[in-house]
Parts: C-alpha cells; structure tokens; sequence
C-alpha cells in the first residue's frame, strides 16, 4: 500500500482536459497529464483495503495496481513501470482507452470517489519513455519455431511480442494498410493518437517482429500455405462482422457503419488522399448515431468535429440511472448514465426507440421513423423486457446515419471455411482451454474468441495464448 491515511487526506484530482469549445477544432489528444506532485497524492490514496478487488476482480489482465500505486508514492518509477509491464504490454493504450473497471471495482468507490488509477497508470508509462526505460527486449536464444499471427489489433500485438520474446519467429498478417486493428482504425485520434501505435511497433519490429500488411489471410495467402510455412498459427483478427439494422428504407444513400465512417476520418488524418466522392462527412448536417456505447459516442465526437449541424445519439434501451440500483452492487460494473467526453462536446441522448423505417427523399435518408418503448420493471435477477407503446412514435431528421449497434462475430471468410473452424452459435470460434480451435496448430484469441469485448480483454488473451503456444511448441 502506499500512505496509511492517504484516502482520508487527499480528494481524488482528475487530469485536466481542453474545454470543447478548443479541443474540437481539431482531432488531438486533450488530456493534460497532472504534475508529479499531485499524482503521488493520487497514489497515495491508495488504501490498504485487505482485498484489491481492482485487481483481483476489475481488472482483466490482473494489473499489480497496489504495487507500482506504492511504488509511485515512494518515488521507485522503474520499479513501478516493470510492475506494469509484467502484466500487460502496452499500457499506454490502455491508460487512454480502457474504461476502467479497475476504478469502478476500487474499495473506496463504495461510498467515495476511487482511486485515479487509469490516470496513474498512463503516467507510469510516459515517463518510461521520457526516461528510455523502455527498450526492445530480445530473446536469450532463438527456437527456430515460427509463428504466425493473423490481425495486428490489441490481442495479436500482445501475442507477437510475447512469441517474440520467448526466442521464436514471429509474422504478423494485417489486411489493412496499417498495423494496429482497432487500435489504429477504430478508434479516433482524439483518444489515441497513431504515433503512440508507431512508437511500439518500432520497438516491436526492433525485436524482430515481421509485419506483413495488405495481406488477406485465406485469399492473398491459403490455409495450406500456413500449415506448411508455420509451427504455430493464431487468429486474432477480432469481432468486425456489425451489426445491420435490416428495416425498410436500409438501401437509402447516407446510411454507414460506425466502422466504416470512423476508419475513414483516421485515413484522412494520417495524410491519406481519399477522394471527395468516398468521403463521408457530417458538415452540416443532421446526425443520428443508433447505438449508445461507446463506438456511438466516438462517432459523435468525430461529428462533432467534422462541423454536424445537429447530433442525435438514440439507444433501444432505458435511460439508465444516476446511481447503482440494488440488483447492481459493487465491485460489478455499475450500470448508470454515463457522459462521455464527446456527449459534452453537444449531442442529444435518446432513450427506448426502436428504430422503424428509414424515409428517404432522391434515393438518400432525410428522416428516421421510430417507436417508442416500455421497459418493464426489473426482475430479482436485474432483467427487463419491452413492448412498442401502440401510435407513439418520432421521426428525427436525418442526413447522415451511423449504425453503432456492436459486432455479431469474426468474419466468417475463407480462411474460416476452408479449415472448417468449429464456430458457437453466436458465431464465434470455439476453442478448448489451450485456446487451440478444431484445426490442429490454429489457435484464436480476443475478439474472435469472446466477440466484442474491451481492449484490456484482448490484451489479456493475447498474453494467455501466447504462452500456451509456448508450451505447445516447447
């Protein structure tokens, strides 16, 4: 632990941010890092609470949160960035990114404001790199095993430094243009900006890490070929298959996948000529995003700063409350209103419609038709069910809709098929505790696995996977 009486003396401090009015002129990071004076006040609030449940229970990868906040409060920040990285690889992705369970799981959340543990992390790691503490880390030995690994996002980044590091060959496959998966197309630059991917990749590549793009696994190179060529084979190309809202009206012009519309702006702001025809902007118009999570909110925020005339963030589900309800009690997750740093930014929040038609004018959307929803009251197991308010619905006005309602499973291409991969009814690879699928040498991690889920999980699959490969291949 770190000060004894630490969560009685200090208040939790948040870093602070640009107000919106500055930071949606343009699609940079906005969060200011707190000085090192205050963060050791943050982490001296770290409590010697008897069980960490943040991180023994909130945290996916199972961070060592009491030890380096200790370690930071003590002033030992080597010693606390390789208490990090003992766990999970890249954390400065995480300390931007994650939505932090850790916090909502911290003891002193019960009645008080948690610990800044997120923030506390992110710092851990700047300062790493401020103080070239971290460097590539090469292998003893080399095994002359080689592996592959499919999809270059958070669960196959984690899997190839690990294979890497463990003295064996290591080819990363991307389909896209550039490494990164979600981390580089999914995610906007105002949460993550590219050269914090870069920064790890040449460390990576440094290590000895081969990275393969515009290589479509199954198409460009077959099956049989990986079978051949490798030793060991893992798929982690993720969850990418959305969500459609099949209603009448889906053919109309200005109607995009969340991806599709967040990928593009991440093209344009890395320097990429894209064409003025397969642009999709939001400049001037009137915005509805389906969906209220947070691909949802990171679409409003790229709206916002694409210049939308008007924003409308609409959810099938119930407004959520203020605090936890009785069927939602810590350390769980609490499911309560949640404003984002993009909802601040300007966006109207909607609550139980049910999207019903789309209504076009010259073959292009112009309105969306909606039925409103009534939620019962929960059952003793926090469950709820809906029906359509009879002749009660909305009609928004519409020039741009973005459809952010999830990801069903992992693209069932011919890679899959051709190996005739075992896949549940969801849709999702199947794999036995060795995280080996029904194909022998073929294994699959993060979203492929689990379908979509947060970035720490992926992170903590790609781990998992790569030391059962290890043993595999030992």
């Amino acid at each position: 632990m770190a000060k004894a009486t630490g969560f009685l003396e200090y208040n939790r401090e948040n870093p602070q941010q640009l107000p919106p009015e500055e930071r949606i002129k343009n699609f940079k990071e906005f969060e200011i890092l707190l000085p090192e004076d205050k963060l050791i006040k943050q982490a001296a609030r770290c409590m010697d609470c008897g069980i960490p449940y943040c991180h023994s229970y909130g945290c996916p990868v199972n961070n060592r949160i009491p030890d380096w906040n200790d370690m930071v409060y003590k002033g030992h920040w080597k010693k606390a960035l390789d208490l990090l990285h003992s766990t999970i690889n890249f954390p400065e992705f995480t300390g931007r990114v994650c939505p932090a369970p850790c916090e909502k799981a911290c003891t002193l959340s019960i009645n008080i404001e948690p610990v800044t543990i997120k923030h506390i992390e992110l710092e851990i790691v700047e300062k790493g790199w401020k103080e070239g503490w971290i460097k590539p880390q090469m292998p003893a030995y080399k095994t002359g095993k080689k592996v592959a690994v499919i999809g270059s996002g958070p669960a196959g980044l984690t899997a190839a430094q690990q294979l890497i590091r463990a003295g064996h060959n290591v080819v990363v496959f991307e389909k896209s243009d550039r490494i990164g998966g979600l981390l580089r197309y999914g995610i906007p630059d105002f949460k993550l900006e590219k050269w914090v991917i870069d920064r790890r990749i040449e460390q990576m590549k440094a290590e000895g890490v081969v990275f393969e793009t515009e290589v479509n696994v199954g198409i460009d190179i077959s099956a049989n070929y990986l079978k051949r060529t490798f030793d060991a084979i893992v798929i982690a190309a993720g969850s990418t298959v959305p969500r459609d809202l099949n209603i009448p009206g889906r053919d109309l012009n200005g109607i995009h996948f969340a991806m599709e519309y967040l990928t593009l702006q991440n093209k344009i702001n890395a320097g990429d000529s894209i064409p003025e025809e397969k642009r999709i902007t939001a400049k001037d118009k009137n915005v509805v995003v389906i969906g209220g999570g947070d691909t949802g909110s990171d679409c409003v925020g790229t709206a916002r700063r694409q210049g939308a005339k008007s924003i409308t963030q609409v959810e099938i589900l119930p407004q959520p409350p203020k605090e936890r309800t009785p069927y939602n009690a810590w350390p769980s997750w609490p499911r309560i209103l949640y404003t984002s740093t993009s909802h601040e930014e300007g966006c109207q929040r909607l609550w139980s419609l049910s999207a019903k038609e789309f209504i076009g004018k010259d073959g292009r959307v112009n309105k969306i038709k909606f039925s409103k929803l009534k939620w019962s009251e929960p059952d003793k197991y926090g469950r709820s069910s809906f029906e359509e308010i009879p002749g009660e619905t909305l009609e928004l006005e519409s020039d741009l809709v973005l459809l952010a309602m999830g990801f069903l499973h992992v693209e069932h291409g011919k890679l899959v098929k051709d190996l005739n991969l075992k896949t549940d009814e969801r849709g999702n690879l199947i794999v036995g505790s060795n995280l080996m699928t029904s194909e022998d040498k073929f294994f699959a991690a993060g979203d492929s696995v689990s379908g979509a889920s947060l970035v720490v999980r992926a992170f903590n699959q790609g781990r998992r996977v790569a030391q059962v490969i290890n043993d595999y291949l030992k």
